[in-house]
């Protein structure tokens, strides 16, 4: 069976997010109170994961390194770490580095059950390692082809991992050619686990009704979703069980991609595409 190694520190799991920062990144996502910036929502959602990843590998002695992880920005014609702070300009990074090196912690609002059946709002540090961004066009080829160099380096370091997961957040079409053979080469990666993993989401603010973990093109709208859809990998069954859990209807072809994304579909894409096999 693919998609079934055990993580462990000998033998850890990698993830590379592709975050797009072009320009149209500063338009909004929501409606009514909840307007924010697209690249402010993803940012923070990228944020708050890499703080539960590091609570959910911290032991007795301190942060496990279970995962490697890179944040990988692409936009004004530039790809590159979106890390800032301490791990700036570096690619992948183990989890212990991470969780003890945030850029900074800001004092965020948050609403907390107040033991009555209501809720109170508390201040709580909120820890930072990627600054929203947002400049110039969308060369998302090349973005793939950077996580190609990354992921191959680590498939012959890990030849018998799990394999890496690649995560690409965009709200547009490549400004740097079509990317599907990109996407195909990036795939073609393997270990004795299987392939590499590429799992996309398009971040709207169009409004309307996200389409979540599809498993045909049937619903989408264009060209440009069908060719992101024909990017993305299979869910492997541990990912389709967790997503069917949390509400999603799955098949054996269920891809993970979401369209139209909004806010709550980005926290969710996030969570199901980095939910790993037995941590030991």
């Amino acid at each position: 069976m693919p998609y079934t190694a055990e993580i462990s520190r000998t033998n850890p799991g990698c993830f590379i997010f592709l975050v797009d920062q072009s320009a149209s990144m500063s338009d909004p996502i929501g409606s009514g109170e909840a307007v924010q910036q697209r690249a402010q929502v993803v940012s923070d959602a990228i944020n708050r994961l890499l703080t539960e990843l590091s609570v959910k590998c911290a032991k007795e002695e301190g942060v496990r390194d279970y995962f490697h992880v890179a944040v990988i920005g692409y936009g004004h014609n530039q790809v590159g770490s979106a890390f800032t702070g301490a791990l700036a300009g570096r690619d992948l990074v183990p989890l212990s580095e991470i969780a003890n090196n945030p850029a900074r912690l800001e004092s965020r609002m948050k609403k907390v059950p107040d033991g009555a059946g209501g809720l109170v709002e508390t201040t709580v540090q909120f820890p930072v390692w990627m600054d929203p961004v947002t400049n110039g066009g969308t060369p998302m080829t090349r973005a793939l082809g950077y996580a190609d160099s990354l992921v191959a380096r680590w498939v012959d370091e890990h030849p018998g991992g799990f394999p890496p997961i690649v995560l690409n957040l965009t709200d547009g079409e490549s400004t740097d050619g079509d990317p599907t053979s990109a996407a195909i080469g990036l795939a073609s990666h393997a270990t004795a686990d299987g392939s590499v993993l590429l799992f996309n989401l398009h971040v709207s603010g169009a409004g309307g009704t996200p389409v979540t973990f599809p498993d045909s093109e049937a619903e989408l709208p264009d060209t440009y979703s069908r060719l992101l859809f024909h990017m993305s990998s299979v869910l492997p069954s541990h990912m389709r069980s967790y997503a069917a859990s949390q509400g999603h209807r799955v098949s054996e072809t269920t891809r993970g991609f979401v369209y139209n994304a909004d806010i709550t579909s980005i926290v969710e894409f996030l969570d199901i595409g980095t939910r790993a096999t037995e941590l030991r």
